[in-house]
């Protein structure tokens, strides 16, 4: 089904992904990346250097002042994903989806001049800190704690399952400023490497997204100076998560219809070319029955999510709504990939083909961006009135 998303700007700016990746995203990288357990710095600066982030920082700081025009981010996950480099999609789009977008929407003019222009060539790599180890998709359950000194904030406490966590050099990180668990407890503050006390954990080795690195972060009083709370005003921080969460679900979103998308095109070309019983696998109609339930399904995620996008760009997409794209599009995505690696066949459960490896990546999606349990509870909230 032909998408009415993109205009010439658009599939022009396709032209440029599709060449980074023809040169930048390399089997040979895929396969270092996985070795390292990340995406190596040249790799992310020759990204910024194209233009692949930084998308929506603004102009004045050497960004592309794509505020809210989510399409161009869009079509990098969608050509770096269909050529199979989930790792990759994955280190750009912390960048671009999670941490770039606090200090564009929530900085103050000193925050955006200090890092945006850094995080637009891939110079400054940012990190976004949520999940205390006890905690999980529970903001409120958050103990980590930054106490009010002169000059700035005493920083103590740890945090896990963060992505990019080894990498980056700013990490902007939720913690409670006040007591009990109100909204106003909660601040956002930016960790810089460096900082005394502050520690990148272990990499921790994950089921999928092996060429993407995830990490623990611990802080035994680390000195946090003013000038690093996020809008410069403390007890704001559940606020401006509330903010960013919709695009953050959102991105998640056009991210499985990528991966779906990708998983149909390999398992397309695969059944055409497998031989069995003296024909083509495609030949059978079990084949050619799940070959049409997939191109369906992907067809209705790209609608979905194409109308997220129009409504994010409009300023209108709610946080259920992004909830909603969140957990249906992860779901599909599974059911998609699940029987792309059932009709490879054998092939499928070997992670040299590109099937086995998106598979394994997706399985995350349905947790991170907050559990689609929790994204369930969020929607259903909303439908009482409760």
């Amino acid at each position: 089904m032909q998408r009415k998303i993109y205009d010439e700007d658009h599939e022009a700016f396709r032209e440029v992904v599709k060449e980074f990746v023809r040169r930048y995203a390399t089997n040979e990288k895929r396969e270092q990346w996985e070795r390292d357990g990340e995406v190596d710095r040249a790799t992310m600066l020759a990204a910024g250097e194209q233009g692949l982030i930084g998308l929506s920082v603004p102009e004045e700081f050497g960004g592309a002042g794509m505020i809210q025009d989510y399409r161009f981010r869009a079509i990098v996950n969608e050509e770096v994903i269909g050529a199979g480099h989930g790792s990759l999609a994955g280190a750009l789009g912390i960048q671009d989806d999670l941490a770039v977008p606090y200090i564009v929407h929530m900085g103050t003019q000193a925050q955006k001049e200090k890092w945006l222009p850094g995080m637009a060539t891939g110079e400054v790599l940012g990190a976004l800190a949520m999940t205390d180890p006890g905690a999980g998709s529970d903001l409120r359950g958050v103990t980590t704690n930054a106490k009010k000194v002169d000059g700035g904030y005493i920083l103590n406490g740890a945090k896990t399952f963060i992505s990019s966590g080894k990498t980056a050099d700013i990490v902007v990180t939720f913690v409670k400023t006040g007591e009990g668990n109100r909204p106003d407890a909660f601040s956002l503050v930016i960790v810089e490497n460096g900082m005394e006390g502050f520690e990148h954990g272990k990499k921790l080795s994950k089921m999928g997204f092996h060429g993407w690195d995830t990490a623990e972060l611990s802080f035994t009083d680390v000195f946090i100076p003013e000038e690093n709370l996020i809008g410069g005003v403390e007890g704001h921080g559940f606020v401006q998560l509330m903010k960013n969460l919709p695009l953050e679900r959102m991105s998640i979103g056009v991210s499985a219809a990528a991966a779906a998308e990708a998983a149909y095109k390999w398992t397309l070309d695969y059944t055409k070319e497998r031989m069995a019983f003296g024909q083509p696998i495609a030949g059978f109609q079990n084949t050619r029955f799940r070959l049409a339930d997939m191109a369906t399904t992907v067809d209705v995620m790209w609608t979905y999510v194409d109308r997220a996008m129009e409504l994010y760009a409009e300023s209108k997409l709610t946080a259920e709504e992004a909830a909603q794209v969140k957990f249906w599009t992860t779901e599909r995505e599974w059911e998609v990939l699940d029987q792309g690696v059932q009709l490879h066949g054998g092939y499928g459960y070997i992670t040299e083909y590109p099937i086995a490896r998106a598979f394994l990546d997706a399985r995350v999606h349905r947790i991170y961006g907050g559990t689609n349990e929790v994204m369930r509870e969020l929607v259903s909230r909303q439908l009482i009135g409760k």
